[in-house]
């Protein structure tokens, strides 16, 4: 079975990914061995299309959670163990 994504197709998990952002991973994630001149010219670039697209990050991050939610629901069940600040202490009872 084949999936396309607004014409495109989808084969492999990169490809929806790049098809929901518009943009290929490299953009946001780099690429191994890059130069200090290449990463500076892509973090520039990503500046660019998240000034252009100020909800980018809020609508990836939705997205990303949902995805999550849908097929791997374990790693969204977080417990809080204890709040910030000092330990209680209990008070001594006389015996």
């Amino acid at each position: 079975m084949r999936t396309y994504v607004g014409g495109h197709q989808a084969v492999s998990h990169d490809d929806f990914i790049e098809l929901a952002l518009g943009t290929p991973l490299e953009l946001w994630l780099g690429v191994e061995g890059e130069t200090a001149e290449e990463r500076a010219a892509r973090l520039d670039a990503a500046r660019d299309i998240l000034a252009d697209y100020p909800d980018l990050y809020d609508t990836v991050t939705r997205l990303a959670v949902e995805t999550i939610q849908a097929h791997a629901p374990e790693l969204l069940n977080v417990i809080q163990l204890t709040g910030p600040g000092k330990p209680k202490r209990r008070k001594a009872v006389a015996a």
